[in-house]
């Protein structure tokens, strides 16, 4: 067994499968919502650091790896992929059948549009039944060692039941467990032979290690705070990779060359039993969708959350002006603030901002996915409303990929796009806003009311928006969405939708 998943007493090694007692039979009840293990690990604060592992356990796989560098915003928008990734977990594992049926076809969907090749020439598909095994695999063992290095091993039945849980999210996702396993006595072995034969050194695995963290950009609401951000970023950044090396499996660890520090072993255990002591603290102050919900709050936002943490941020923006008046600094810019509809980009900060969702530098097929993938999320579209969208922004794509692509690389890149200073408004992206107008448009009554509004871009009304009979007609939405689109202005409303990160 690798040093993973010793789990001292209760370890499931291999001195445990001569006395293999089979698949213990749960019912659903016992696997899904309040009551399951999953749940009390989901609002574990330690899982943070579990779930980082997990992912660069997945992006160490190479089919993995390649879809995420190739179709993933995780570089340019992680802390939007964070909050997607903690409601697409609570759907899934919550106690609502119906809802738990909805987001796995939602799911599917996705992951059947994530297929190609990877440098190698090797063809990566995200609908591969071993590679969602895998995924499903990274999650577990990453929760069975976040108990361990937080002092906590689990016991066997503990640890069955949790098993049990994860293989019926796999049946739930996938429509069949048994890519992974039966029992947790022979998921062992099957987990150190993927480690030791399948697992790489990946690009994915190298950028979330060593380059995620040191320039994770500020989350929306801490925009106003670049310097402070910058700071902590600093310290904690660093630290993060260092724990996750620390925590990965020995065996990978050494194939893969990832150096270790001294002394980085007891820093990671001190980590995770630093960390866990917050779960001592009230119900609720550290659940995970409240903390990426409220991280994902934009300075202007109607919640009053972030009315609050912007009022704080204008106080410390004030004593910092003084502290600089004592002893003067380097000036350092502010950004523009996002809700001035009158400040506009330059041609290169709306390629990069907008445009280039995944952050490699180009503009192709998956950046403009990437969009139609978080506006169908937000508003949980069924199959039908939600091809109309893709359909919509593929052939965007094209009139772009005609119009901008010089050299004929299949992509455009920032200067292909600044130098040939398009006017986007053609006919294919006026077909975008139709489409996203009708899709946000639940009810059909052709018009976009406060609640519809609401749940594209979770913030209310600005005055000006709503007309006379306090909805948003057509006309405007598809005024506002070009004059965004094409006339490169802020926007109080896109800006988080599709620049945020």
């Amino acid at each position: 067994m690798t040093d993973a998943h010793s789990n001292g007493p209760a370890d499931t090694g291999a001195g445990h499968r001569d006395r293999d007692p089979g698949p213990t039979a749960y019912d659903e009840a016992s696997l899904f919502g309040p009551g399951s293990r999953f749940h009390a690990f989901f609002q574990d604060p330690r899982w943070a650091l579990a779930m980082v592992r997990a992912t660069v356990l997945e992006a160490a796989h190479p089919q993995v790896g390649a879809a995420l560098a190739d179709n993933s915003t995780f570089v340019a928008h992680p802390w939007r992929r964070l909050r997607n990734t903690v409601v697409s977990l609570q759907r899934m594992f919550g106690a609502d059948a119906d809802v738990r049926r909805r987001e796995a076809a939602r799911l599917n969907r996705l992951h059947a549009r994530l297929k190609g090749a990877d440098a190698h020439e090797r063809p990566y598909d995200a609908m591969d039944p071993g590679v969602r095994a895998w995924v499903v695999a990274t999650l577990f063992e990453s929760s069975v060692t976040m108990c361990r290095l937080g002092g906590q091993p689990l016991e066997q039945g503990v640890m069955e039941q949790l098993y049990a849980e994860f293989r019926a999210y796999l049946a739930a996702l996938a429509g069949d467990a048994g890519h992974l396993p039966p029992t947790v006595q022979e998921f062992w072995p099957y987990f150190d032979r993927v480690v030791e034969e399948e697992l790489e050194n990946t690009e994915a695995m190298r950028i979330i290690l060593y380059r995620l963290f040191d320039h994770l950009p500020a989350p929306p609401l801490l925009h106003g705070l670049p310097a402070m951000w910058a700071a902590g970023r600093a310290v904690a950044g660093p630290l993060v990779g260092v724990i996750t090396v620390a925590s990965l499996p020995e065996p990978f660890r050494r194939r893969a060359g990832l150096p270790e520090m001294p002394g980085a072993q007891t820093l990671m255990q001190s980590a995770y039993l630093a960390v866990g002591l917050a779960r001592f603290l009230p119900d609720g102050w550290l659940q995970p969708e409240g903390i990426a919900r409220l991280l994902a709050l934009s300075p202007g936002a109607d919640d009053p959350r972030a009315r609050t943490i912007g009022a704080l941020g204008d106080r410390m923006k004030r004593a910092g002006a003084l502290v600089r008046l004592l002893a003067p600094l380097p000036p350092e810019p502010e950004p523009d603030p996002a809700g001035d509809t009158d400040a506009r980009r330059s041609a290169e900060e709306f390629f990069t901002a907008v445009l280039d969702q995944t952050g490699d530098g180009y503009v192709d097929w998956p950046d403009l996915a990437a969009m139609a993938r978080e506006v169908a999320g937000r508003l949980d579209l069924d199959e039908p409303d939600e091809t109309r969208l893709y359909d919509a922004f593929a052939a965007w794509w094209r009139e772009l990929q005609g119009a901008l692509d010089a050299d004929g690389d299949g992509r455009v890149s920032a200067r292909e796009y600044a130098e040939a200073v398009p006017s986007l408004a053609g006919p294919a992206l006026i077909r975008v806003a139709e489409v996203l107008f009708d899709v946000t448009d639940a009810d059909g009554d052709r018009r976009v009311d406060a609640e519809e509004y609401r749940a594209l871009f979770r913030r209310a009304f600005r005055r000006d928006m709503a007309g006379t009979d306090g909805t948003y007609s057509r006309a405007a939405f598809v005024r506002d969405f070009l004059s965004f689109m094409s006339g490169r202005e802020r926007s109080t409303a896109y800006d988080p939708l599709f620049s945020d990160a």
